[in-house]
């Protein structure tokens, strides 16, 4: 019996996982559209011609003087810095990583932060190597897809494992076949997930992400397949210490 309800949790588990997944994936899928225009709009943004008393849709490169940069290795908080402006005046930026900017940035040198939408988007330091705040825009696009191809394919395929591990759960092979399923989906995932970060690293187009992950995706559904239908069959079942039906009866006691 308490085999039985240890399963029936682990399908639980299993669909549970699959619907928070599903909702990150369709969360992701819906923002897409709107990160690409966001990044549209910066692109085609002009610079502004004076300071913009209020938020503007131009672009305005504004001198800073750094105050303070706080990478908070270790701990689970935003690297940040404080930069100050000519009149005193502070503002503090938040930044997605540390490099390759803030990790060099010291109390008193030069910054120059790009102000668009009332918010520093990008940060350049006086040797001119430039670095996207949290606020930028840029990258979301490439961001919102790779989630969209991690999270919804993994978690379609978690709720089919989950929903199958509930039809028999006392089956074996059926419990094999569940593992196989699942494991496959969480190499899709994972496909997606590298996909993304080669884009990044390459800096490849945004359409490389789908171009190259598809065929990784195809090849693990495949295979999916093909060790769902030998675990429904029993080919990874240890049969070595199991009686053969060849072999001979013993003789007839002679006694």
């Amino acid at each position: 019996m308490g085999s039985a309800w240890r399963r029936v949790g682990g399908s639980v588990a299993l669909l549970s996982l699959a619907v928070l997944v599903l909702v990150v994936g369709v969360m992701s899928a819906r923002g897409f559209r709107g990160a690409v225009e966001r990044e549209r709009e910066f692109r085609a943004a002009p610079m502004c011609v004076s300071v913009p008393v209020k938020p503007s849709g131009c672009r305005w490169e504004q001198d800073f003087t750094v105050r303070k940069a706080d990478l908070h290795r270790g701990r689970r908080v935003t690297p940040e810095a404080e930069l100050s402006l000519p009149s005193g005046a502070l503002w503090t930026v938040t930044f997605p990583r540390t490099e390759p900017v803030l990790s060099e940035m010291a109390p008193g040198e030069n910054a120059v932060g790009l102000i668009w939408h009332g918010q520093i988007v990008e940060v350049r330091d006086a040797e001119g190597r430039l670095q996207q705040t949290s606020a930028g825009p840029a990258g979301g696009p490439e961001d919102r897809l790779s989630g969209a191809l991690a999270c919804i394919p993994f978690g379609l395929i978690t709720l089919v494992a989950g929903l199958w591990s509930l039809v028999a759960p006392r089956n074996r092979r059926h419990a094999r076949a569940t593992a196989v399923v699942w494991w496959h989906g969480v190499g899709i995932g994972v496909a997606a997930l590298l996909t993304s970060w080669a884009q990044a690293a390459n800096d490849w187009p945004m359409w490389a992400i789908p171009a190259v992950w598809a065929p990784f995706a195809l090849l693990l559904l495949a295979s999916m397949v093909a060790f769902v239908m030998a675990a429904l069959r029993g080919d990874f079942e240890d049969t070595s210490s199991s009686p053969t039906t060849d072999a001979p009866a013993p003789p007839p006691s002679t006694v």
